[in-house]
């Protein structure tokens, strides 16, 4: 006859030791606990590094590149040019006080001239950063575009400082 084996079989709750016991769970929090730490030693050395690239490397100097049609802030002075060097393509100009804004949609920028609303040119450039000379009696060179509601719309091309 053959022997009967007696197999065992535990459950696991949770008095019971198994892979879930206090050791695991301290070991756990152990690895929670250098993980975290590991998140912040590579923080405190990201920082430390991009501080010294910034000291290494000096501030940006006025030399590097701007946006297309941008020009520093120490260029723009009285007499001073922008845009397209020959003034002679441009068949329309008009002289104003540069003011932020255009009508119902057409132009980005407007120029104030003496004789009221009436008499103000509706301004838009992809040559010239007109928001840099906000404020300022400018001339500008430019051809006329039609319009719907302005009287009068050109898109700049040259821009000269007066005041």
């Amino acid at each position: 006859m053959e022997e009967e084996q007696k197999v065992t079989v535990k459950t696991l709750t949770p008095e019971a030791p198994s892979l879930r016991g206090n050791k695991l769970s301290l070991k756990k929090g152990g690895a929670v606990a250098l993980l975290a730490g590991g998140f912040f030693v590579i923080l405190a050395l990201g920082t430390g590094t991009g501080y010294l690239v910034h000291r290494l490397l000096g501030k940006p100097t006025s030399n590097k590149a701007l946006p297309k049609g941008t020009v520093s802030e120490e260029k723009i002075k009285k007499g001073a040019e922008f845009g397209m060097k020959d003034s002679s393509v441009f068949k329309d100009k008009a002289i104003g006080v540069l003011r932020e804004g255009g009508i119902d949609g057409e132009g980005t920028h407007h120029l104030e001239r003496e004789g009221g609303v009436s008499q103000n040119v509706y301004l838009t450039s992809s040559v010239v950063d007109l928001s840099q000379f906000v404020g300022r009696r400018v001339e500008v060179w430019g051809e006329t575009f039609s319009s719907q509601k302005a009287g009068w719309l050109m898109d700049v091309g040259k821009l000269k400082v007066l005041d």
